[in-house]
This record gives C-alpha cells, structure tokens and sequence, in this order.
C-alpha cells in the first residue's frame, strides 16, 4: 500500500500515537468482554513470491500460495476484487482452499462502483460484484467499501444513499480518505450514519495520513488496516500501542477484530505479523495462529 507513505529518513519525526477513544465509542461497547470475541489476523495478499522459502516451501508454484497461505492466517484482506468482478466458480476456487478452516476473505469493492463516477445508479453492478462474493458461503468476511481521496464530505448524502442500498445480511465496512471527513463534526455524523446502518468504520494507520487512524469504532467490531514500514523500529513500537488498545477494546465489548498487514515492501510482512501475534496471545490470552518460517529462515523461533 502506497497511500500515506513517508520516507524513511522522515518515520522518526512521526507521531505514531494513537488518538484516545472518542466518547461516541461508549455507544457502541456493552461495557464487559464479549464470551467469544473473533479475532482474524491476515496480510494484504497471498500472492508474493518474495515468502517463497520463506514460509511458502522452497519451489512453491503461484497456483498453489494461496494453499500455503492458509496455513499461517486465519483471514486476507481481498484487494484483488477491486480491480475486477470474479464470477462465482473464481470465488468457489478460493473459498476452497480453506476448507474447513476457520477462514475469512475480507474483499474490497469493486472500483467501478466507488472510484468512477457517481455512486447513484450502481445498484446493477454493485449486485452482480456481490452475486460472485457469495459463493465464499461460510468464508466471507465482511465486504469494505472505500471511496477515493478525493471524494470529500460534499459528497456524503450520495455515499449514505448508496450504502442504504446495500443488503442487510451482509458486514459492510466503510473506508474514507478525504481530510474533511476527519473533522469532528463529519466524522460523527458519518459515524451515526454507519452506527443506524449497522456498518463499520475502517482505521488505516499509516505513516503519512494520522487523520485515518481515527479510533471511532460504530459497530462492536474492528477493521484495521496497518501500514508498518519494512520492520523500521517505528513498527514494533506501534504494535505495543495497537495491542494496549485492542486489549481494551476486548475488555469493554469487541465481538470481533479484523487486522491486516500492509507494508509498501510486502516481503517482510510475515515477520510483523509474528511480533504482533505473540503480544496478542501474551496480553489477551489468545490462540492466534502466527506464521511458521521454512526451517533455517530468519523469525522461525520469534
């Protein structure tokens, strides 16, 4: 991921904090911990040939990383579904490579939907883009929806009519970029919007961009999208402050978490993925999975 990038010259001037809860959260949380939260970890994409040797066998064909994929995450964040409509015979291939695992795909909506023109009159493409995801069947996570970094707060009525289209058997997870959306007053006003609807809000925390890790949650579930910066020492600081806040969220009525790697270099994202897995389990007395290194690789005994 691109977007919010800093160079690594500049990452020790950036102030990685994370925001406060904003009180709009005590709105959403019971209060007590959920009896069993769902917490999905996954990367962006199985398709690197980079985690060849790595933790995909030595001579992995690209037919088969998603095979090896399942095997160290429980969910990926589905970017291939941006750039193109799958039919549901594409979808049923994917769905069963994870059999009978506990496995979500997270796909993102079509950008012939949400980055081109309005989104009045989408309502046809928009269903056959869904018609495909449900041959996922039990492996469907939620569907997120971003809208571009130019589409700004001007435009908020044409993205709550649209979304009020959408079905209401499904998880939606919204992701906006615009700056003015992170202003107090639109921000809570989305977020009110999302709440009615039933729909989550995405946190994407990235370098560049401090607005987009915002801290409004609208719906007792999480979707964290986290930019680290190819094992920089900023990364595993930040996974100590994301794994404080998700133990609190946990303790206060979470259902559900989903957190997925990015890095602008997706290679070294399996090793993230391990620090941030072992201080979740530790702190939160989980049982996440975490990715297992070919024999002799870096990160195998972290």
């Amino acid at each position: 991921m691109e977007f919010g990038r800093v160079p690594e010259a500049e990452l020790d001037m950036v102030d990685f904090s994370l925001p406060k809860d904003p009180a709009f959260n005590k709105t959403v949380f019971s209060g007590e911990p959920a009896k069993k939260p769902k917490v999905y970890l996954g990367c962006a994409k199985w398709g690197r040939k980079e985690w060849v040797g790595k933790i995909y066998p030595p001579g992995t064909k690209e037919k088969d990383f998603l095979n090896e994929y399942v095997h160290h995450y429980n969910s990926i964040e589905l970017n291939a579904t941006h750039y193109k409509i799958y039919d549901a015979d594409a979808i049923k291939k994917w769905a069963d490579k994870a059999g009978k695992q506990d496995f979500l795909f997270c796909p993102k909506m079509y950008k012939g939907v949400t980055h081109f023109g309005n989104l009045k009159g989408k309502e046809f493409i928009t269903t056959e883009f869904l018609k495909g995801l449900l041959a996922f069947n039990k492996h469907l996570g939620p569907i997120f929806v971003q809208v571009s970094e130019s589409f700004s707060p001007n435009r908020k009525e044409e993205l709550f009519d649209y979304l009020k289209t959408l079905p209401t058997d499904l998880q939606f997870f919204v992701e906006v970029r615009h700056p003015g959306f992170f202003e107090k007053k639109e921000m809570e006003e989305l977020c009110a919007t999302l709440k009615k609807l039933k729909m989550g809000i995405v946190i994407t925390d990235t370098a560049g961009r401090r607005d987009c890790a915002h801290m409004y949650l609208t719906v007792p579930k999480a979707f964290i999208r986290y930019v680290g910066n190819s094992l920089h020492e900023s990364d595993y600081k930040r996974m100590d402050l994301w794994v404080k806040r998700i133990k609190h969220w946990l303790d206060n009525g979470l259902k559900e978490l989903y957190f997925f790697m990015h890095m602008h270099n997706e290679a070294t994202s399996p090793e993230l993925t391990v620090d941030i897995v072992d201080k979740l389990n530790k702190a939160c007395g989980l049982k996440l999975t975490k990715p297992i290194f070919v024999m002799g690789q870096k990160g195998l005994f972290d």
